[in-house]
């Protein structure tokens, strides 16, 4: 195959790059891991060494424009050496600013510590029983027809669901959020859309405002219930955080994380439904599912990348940026770095650096909640396996199997289906859930 022209194509506005954006970032890496382009000035680093080195790198990089890079850019120029001074006095102009992803030590610090002291390793184990008994009561419905679409018809409404589960939604309120958040058209919110300059509005309205009301109730009114430990959560140093600080906090939570997990659920089922023999490995031994994650998340990393801004002069593989340098830490292309993994365009159950991947980052932003993510796709898999003795794309909608088409977020920063359609053959017996511990 030919190699795109790289200089030609605009990886933030052009649509092609959207379904398949692997062949442009190989070339990217190719010519050098860290290589500036040519329409926006951003430099993409596709390298996994490299973007190692800049998600570990939080004193010489900013997280400011994590989510934004070059759009709608800075608001003043960037000039001198060291642009730290200027990054504080207007970072609160930028898009997302109040978000733990944009934020930089020590305030991202602060927030974090607060986000941990919500993600106990106590509170996983009690959502993770919550997953078990969960998924069984969302699969008999979505499986009783032999078909139905996968991202709406199972894996929003449940990674929603259970995400408001890890923050103590109350039950008669997660209607409202599945209205207001999981019926919402594909790319709402704008972040990242391609062919679209601008932010068009921020998609966390509805978290902010509902997770304002939850603490500002339990903190009147304390309850033996997670939203109260939320409401009563501290700072590292014992303060007590703003309402709208607890609130911001616990919406990128749940907002980030059923976001990006469905992507992921996406990918895995697209990637199940399309090889029979995997799917009979996988029911003949099952312990080998954590790792089929893995490489789903290697493969079809659900976050493209991450954007950082170089406060000072800094060189990355050899390359010296100079500050106020957009640079865009590819995770899609690290995780295809043949550097690191072997034959990276090729789908490997039994990968054993699998895990090495960086979907989830690294550094002080790896995020949070990458062990709810991983116990998802786990316990979601195992049950359709054990439900089922065949899962199979449905070719009236998706099209024969020389000749799929499906259609993928149109952002730049995620990386998922829109619609996924799949057909089942159900088992007689299907194998009883997992025993909770």
């Amino acid at each position: 195959m030919e190699a795109p022209d790289v200089d030609a194509l605009n990886f933030f506005r052009d649509r092609g790059l959207v379904s398949d954006p692997y062949p442009y970032l190989d070339t990217l890496r190719a010519q050098c891991p860290v290589l500036r382009e040519s329409h926006h000035d951003v430099v993409m680093v596709t390298g996994y060494d490299e973007a190692v080195e800049v998600y570990h790198d939080s004193a010489s990089f900013s997280s400011c424009t994590s989510v934004t890079g070059p759009f709608p850019g800075f608001p003043v120029p960037l000039e001198g050496d060291d642009i730290s001074e200027l990054i504080a006095l207007h970072r609160h102009k930028l898009p997302m600013n109040d978000q733990l992803p944009t934020l930089d030590p020590p305030v991202h610090t602060d927030h974090r510590g607060l986000l941990m002291r919500l993600i106990t390793p106590k509170r996983l184990k009690e959502n993770e029983a919550h997953m078990n008994r969960l998924v069984d009561q969302m699969l008999d419905p979505y499986l009783a027809p032999g078909e139905g679409e996968f991202i709406r018809g199972f894996a929003g409404p449940f990674t929603l669901l259970i995400i408001a589960d890890l923050l103590g939604v109350p039950e008669e309120d997660q209607d409202e959020f599945l209205e207001r958040i999981e019926h919402r058209p594909p790319s709402d919110g704008s972040i990242g859309s391609i062919g679209d300059d601008t932010l068009g509005h921020n998609p966390l309205e509805f978290l902010y405002e509902k997770f304002g009301e939850y603490i500002e109730d339990r903190r009147r009114e304390p309850r033996a219930d997670v939203l109260t430990g939320l409401a009563q959560a501290t700072f590292p140093d014992g303060s007590t955080p703003p309402v709208a600080d607890a609130a911001a906090v616990a919406s990128n939570l749940f907002s980030a994380g059923q976001e990006t997990t469905v992507r992921l659920l996406s990918s895995v089922l697209k990637i199940l439904a399309e090889d029979s023999e995997l799917q009979a490995l996988l029911r003949a031994e099952p312990d080998r599912i954590p790792n089929f994650i893995e490489e789903t998340l290697r493969f079809e990393s659900p976050v493209k990348g991450d954007f950082r801004l170089s406060k000072v002069p800094v060189t990355v593989g050899g390359v010296d940026l100079p500050a106020g340098t957009t640079v865009m830490v590819v995770n899609g292309a690290a995780n295809r770095d043949p550097r690191r993994f072997e034959n990276p365009g090729t789908f490997d159950v039994t990968r054993p650096n699998a895990r090495h991947h960086v979907a989830f980052g690294r550094g002080i932003h790896t995020c949070p909640g990458g062990p709810l993510a991983r116990a998802e796709g786990r316990i979601v898999v195992e049950r359709l396996l054990a439900r089922t003795t065949d899962i199979r794309i449905s070719e009236s909608f998706h099209g024969p199997a020389d000749n799929r088409e499906y259609r993928y977020m149109p952002t730049f920063i995620l990386r998922g289906l829109t619609r996924l359609r799949l057909e089942f053959t159900l088992a007689d017996t299907p194998a009883p859930p997992t025993p909770e511990n």
